[in-house]
């Protein structure tokens, strides 16, 4: 079956109807408890987690490398659960980790801003006022997001699948549409070929990882693709000792089957 990412608007009900989804397919739900859960292993800390966790980027240079690395970690926890198979990713800008794979359905839950500032309003036992600004903060902040690490309006319909409107639409009608548009045949089919990329996607990664966390590497201006195992480092760094590092720390990742070295050394 597919895998599921989910992108949702605050206060437009998509929490019950995420779990309601992954109750009824019998997915495991990657979210930010599943994360929490895995972040030790993945050297992340719970303050590293409340800084990025769906953020832009804080824009000073040192920090800015520090919250790219975490996030990174953030983005192998999610594609190591995805390679599972069965899976219902949460938010963390789930489909765009996964490009070229054609077994993903791209699922939205929307509703207008002021029907969630009031849905929000109720929950929380808050303020209109108070909700409406939270609520404004988090479709800035995961917009942001979405944007920077990404490059793509979080609000283009056409980058989804399917699209729920809360307004009209219940809770159980949206679980049904979101289940039977998973089963469709042709995301099914193509579920082999798609674990095989999720695997290349895992490599690349981990080398981007250990880019971030090597300080030999004074930038990160070269590009990182996986074939069926196989790296290719292309672009530019600024030494020879760079160069080095980067063909060292690709090696290190052990299921790396080749690297070839198309990089070159700019000094300026």
């Amino acid at each position: 079956m597919a895998i599921i990412t989910f992108s949702r608007e605050m206060g437009s009900g998509g929490i019950p109807i995420v779990h309601k989804v992954a109750e009824a397919l019998g997915y495991t739900l990657v979210d930010g408890d599943v994360i929490k859960d895995a972040a030790d292993d993945y050297d992340l800390s719970q303050e590293a987690l409340q800084q990025i966790d769906e953020k832009p980027p804080a824009f000073v240079e040192n920090l800015d490398r520090q919250i790219e690395l975490n996030m990174s970690r953030i983005q192998l926890i999610v594609l190591e659960q995805a390679l599972k198979g069965k899976v219902v990713i949460y938010g963390r800008g789930g489909q765009d980790l996964l490009p070229g794979i054609s077994s993903v359905f791209r699922v939205r839950v929307i509703a207008p801003f002021e029907e969630r500032v009031e849905r929000w309003a109720e929950r929380e036992w808050i303020d209109p006022d108070l909700a409406r600004s939270l609520v404004r903060k988090s479709d800035q902040q995961r917009a942001g997001f979405i944007k920077y690490y990404f490059d793509r309006n979080w609000t283009n319909p056409i980058e989804y699948d399917l699209i729920v409107n809360t307004t009209r639409t219940s809770i159980d009608t949206a679980v049904k549409l979101i289940v039977e548009g998973s089963k469709d045949p042709s995301l099914i089919e193509k579920t082999p070929t798609c674990k095989l990329k999720i695997k290349d996607l895992i490599i690349q990664k981990k080398i981007q990882i250990a880019r971030l966390d090597d300080e030999r590497i004074k930038d990160i201006w070269f590009n990182i693709a996986v074939k069926d195992g196989h790296v290719t480092l292309s672009g530019h760094v600024y030494s020879e000792a760079e160069r080095r590092a980067i063909i060292e720390d690709s090696q290190k990742v052990t299921e790396v089957t080749g690297v070839t070295d198309n990089l070159k050394i700019v000094n300026y």
